[in-house]
């Protein structure tokens, strides 16, 4: 079963520095039907203005994936963590018994990010920073994995959850397939290009909740780019 979600549904707030679109129940945005996806929490969409950002802030027993879109996140935490996280880039940030982190817009251009928070496996462990270049031109055909906590996918980014995060960037008239196992649930998001998933078609940053459908046919309308995560 495919559930469309289309962008102009997200909950919505724009606080001049921040334009916030939420595919899920956040901050003052409520909706009892979106508040979770199996164990996915949060799926914001989010565009920081140039030289602009959050503030020091702490979480903890969240698993927090920070995929940027256009521009460029800079991250420091309690830890002494310092980076930055390009287009193209992905950061992970383990949450555990705590942490304090700012993350800063300080380009001179708008930055355009997805932050997608998942529940972890277990609470208070240590906390951890990570990030990876995935330079969209050397990804190739299908999907590819960026993030993980599952079985296999060592070579990715690890985070602290049985989810898996890929992506995929596809010419128009170009297709991709991804397999669940059994059970297991998906939800997916262009941030670029138009595509359809199974018969369904899905514009830019609409999201589309997925279950009960072991394998996804993705055909791109025009030059997309698509990311997806699977969750148990």
């Amino acid at each position: 079963m495919l559930h469309l979600r289309p962008f102009a549904s997200l909950g919505h707030a724009n606080h001049g520095w921040l334009d916030a679109h939420h595919h899920f129940s956040f901050a003052e945005y409520y909706d009892p039907a979106r508040m979770h996806w199996g164990n996915l929490r949060v799926w914001n969409d989010d565009l920081i203005a140039a030289g602009s950002g959050f503030p020091p802030h702490p979480h903890r027993d969240m698993e927090i994936i920070t995929y940027v879109r256009e521009g460029a996140i800079s991250h420091e935490d309690s830890l002494g963590n310092k980076g930055r996280t390009e287009a193209g880039d992905v950061q992970v940030m383990s949450a555990g018994s705590g942490i304090v982190h700012s993350e800063y817009n300080l380009e001179k251009v708008d930055t355009r990010i997805f932050q997608i928070w998942i529940i972890p496996e277990r609470v208070g462990a240590a906390p951890a920073w990570d990030v990876r270049p995935f330079p969209k031109g050397e990804r190739g055909e299908g999907f590819v994995t960026l993030a993980s906590g599952r079985s296999g996918d060592e070579q990715s980014l690890q985070i602290r959850a049985d989810a898996r995060l890929v992506a995929a960037t596809l010419r128009a008239g170009e297709t991709a397939r991804y397999s669940f196992d059994e059970g297991r649930r998906g939800y997916l998001v262009p941030a670029k290009g138009s595509i359809e998933v199974n018969g369904v078609r899905v514009e830019t940053r609409d999201g589309l909740a997925i279950e009960q459908e072991p394998v996804l046919t993705v055909t791109a309308l025009e030059d997309s780019e698509i990311v997806l995560i699977d969750v148990a």
